[in-house]
């Protein structure tokens, strides 16, 4: 039986994302249970740089070619396909982020197999495959079986945690060699999101804030209830809109991915994309008006209730 494959993602120059990690640690379980080995693939123009952490893949595929030193869609996709072409691997990973993306519809087309994305969960019984898909924005999750068939998994970011797919060492090392595709795309230049004033997947504690906020004229008062209670302030993805609060305090599908400690949601209803920023979070507690908000289902206390009365109770005890 052929291996697992784990494509990897690098942004940094000599560092992995961290949704390698957590490929990779998918990768390892679903590897164990089939039998076979992990592969980590790794692409770039000084692979070197990046396998240092790799301890827990059995092996290493380095594809190294200056024009892979930037992401290129393209080049990308082509270096990926050399790869199962000349592997044939059992299962390939990769990632729902904007590189992932970019990469797996190409290959599966053109590699002629079957891909199933926004994977969160990889069971294996015995030969057969059974990947747990969430559909329609998280709204309905389905079990999709591709039996003994070799496939694509695109998995989805936060399904699995980084630290168990990082571990010291450089396994076994092959350099596989590609042709340098003409694609017609140059890279220019890179242009790096401003940092913030802080990072909200770093933090112990958040305190999160939704439509229930009503007006921005409002956020002084959360911030200086986060503030008391030694949290960061977050938001949902309505207020960033709204220019209320920045980009990087944004917690969802299209924001940041979050594992506090402490979540504390303060009018916000729970839309799945919200959801799955934050749902692995140690203590979730949740503050809403409408006891129905689906926030309450993910919740491990729950208070149906003003956060215009509740917050500024929490600041007065946290003082």
């Amino acid at each position: 039986m052929s291996d697992v494959y784990a494509v990897t993602e690098h942004q940094a120059p000599d560092a992995l994302d961290d949704v390698s990690y957590e490929l990779l640690n998918a990768g390892r379980s679903a590897a164990d249970d089939l039998g076979t080995d992990l592969v980590a693939v790794v692409m770039g123009a000084d692979t070197e740089a990046y396998v240092d952490d790799l301890g827990v893949a059995d092996r290493v595929v380095a594809i190294e070619d200056d024009t892979l030193e930037e992401f290129n869609p393209l080049g990308y996709a082509s270096a990926v396909e050399t790869v199962v072409d000349e592997t044939d691997p059992r299962l390939l990973l990769t990632s729902v982020t904007s590189i992932g993306m970019d990469i797996s519809p190409r290959v599966a087309r053109s590699t002629d197999r079957p891909l199933l994305s926004y994977v969160t969960d990889i069971d294996v019984d015995g030969d057969e495959v059974v990947a747990s898909s969430q559909l329609y924005g998280g709204k309905m999750f389905v079990d999709s079986s591709i039996g003994d068939e070799n496939a694509i998994l695109a998995v989805s970011r936060g399904a699995f945690e980084a630290d168990g797919g990082r571990e010291d060492g450089a396994p076994e090392v092959e350099e596989l060699a590609v042709e340098p595709r003409e694609t017609g795309i140059e890279f220019v230049e890179r242009h790096e999101p401003e940092a913030g004033d802080v990072d909200i997947t770093r933090e112990d504690r958040l305190l999160a804030v939704g439509r229930g906020i009503e007006d921005e004229e409002n956020i002084p008062m959360a911030e200086d209830a986060a503030a008391a209670m030694g949290a960061a302030l977050a938001s949902s993805r309505p207020l960033t809109d709204n220019g209320w609060l920045p980009k990087n305090r944004q917690v969802g599908k299209s924001g940041k991915t979050v594992q506090p400690d402490l979540y504390i949601a303060a009018g916000i209803s729970g839309a799945p994309e919200h959801i799955e920023g934050m749902k692995d979070a140690g203590l979730i507690i949740a503050i809403n008006t409408d006891e129905e908000a689906p926030i309450f289902d993910y919740a491990d206390y729950g208070v149906v209730g003003d956060l215009f009365e509740v917050l500024p109770a929490l600041e007065e005890q946290a003082d």
